[in-house]
């Protein structure tokens, strides 16, 4: 009976392998494939109240970003999440909202301003999700959720499981944790300088505009360029 056993954890953890690799072929097939439309992932609490500062200054980010020809890809969910996918709807362009859902506590139900949704069961795909799907990310104030969302993407970097790309840190919250990433961490080698050169922390909405401009139009000029080299 052990050895019946033995054989049949053997070859379920073979399937399970194969499986994982099948996924995370399609998953790079599909990023390779793109968008058409230059995407930021906003990650945020789920506690934070509409009529806050917090809450207005994600809103206005979005809708901004929105005007810039940018899709806005959140967690679906209450609170800054909701913020941001209300500002893309607001922003008045062909940009898409996107809520990548998921039932916890404070998300039981996607907010209402959502053009686009997809469900997941697990963390796990869901922070997938909004890498594959995502050209840059802004992290605004959060807890644990928010920081995971930002670690995640940061080690991705690290370890080049994902093109480099912009991590802006909005808000003054964020000063603290670098700051201790740099005095801690990079002080006994634990991490490098170079790991910081994608984390921009900034003070206010238009700062991280300002910082994204060029990376949008870049993305456009090189999506132009090559529809017209297929269309040659």
């Amino acid at each position: 009976m052990q050895i019946k056993e033995k054989v049949v954890r053997k070859f379920l953890s073979k399937k399970i392998q194969q499986l994982n690799n099948i996924v995370a072929d399609l998953d790079s097939l599909v990023t390779e494939i793109g968008s058409n439309y230059y995407r930021v992932s906003i990650f945020g609490s789920a506690r934070i109240k509409e009529g806050t500062s917090d809450y207005t200054q994600v809103y206005d980010l979005a809708k901004k970003l929105a005007q810039n020809k940018t899709d806005i890809v959140t967690g679906g969910g209450p609170g800054l999440m909701e913020a941001a996918n209300a500002g893309a709807k607001d922003g008045g362009s062909d940009s898409k909202s996107f809520g990548l859902h998921i039932d916890l506590p404070f998300e039981t139900t996607p907010n209402e301003h959502l053009d686009v949704t997809y469900h997941h069961k697990r963390f796990s795909s869901r922070l997938d999700e909004f890498m594959r799907i995502s050209h840059a990310v802004i992290v605004t104030p959060g807890g644990i959720g928010t920081i995971l969302e930002l670690l995640y993407t940061w080690q991705l970097i690290q370890v080049q499981h994902i093109s480099e790309r912009p991590i802006i840190l909005l808000g003054g919250m964020w000063e603290g944790l670098i700051e201790w990433m740099k005095s801690e961490p990079l002080k006994k080698n634990l991490i490098s300088k170079n790991d910081f050169k994608n984390i921009i922390i900034v003070k206010d909405v238009d700062e991280a505009i300002k910082i994204l401009k060029p990376s949008i139009t870049n993305f456009y000029e090189k999506a132009q360029t090559n529809k017209e080299q297929t269309l040659v």
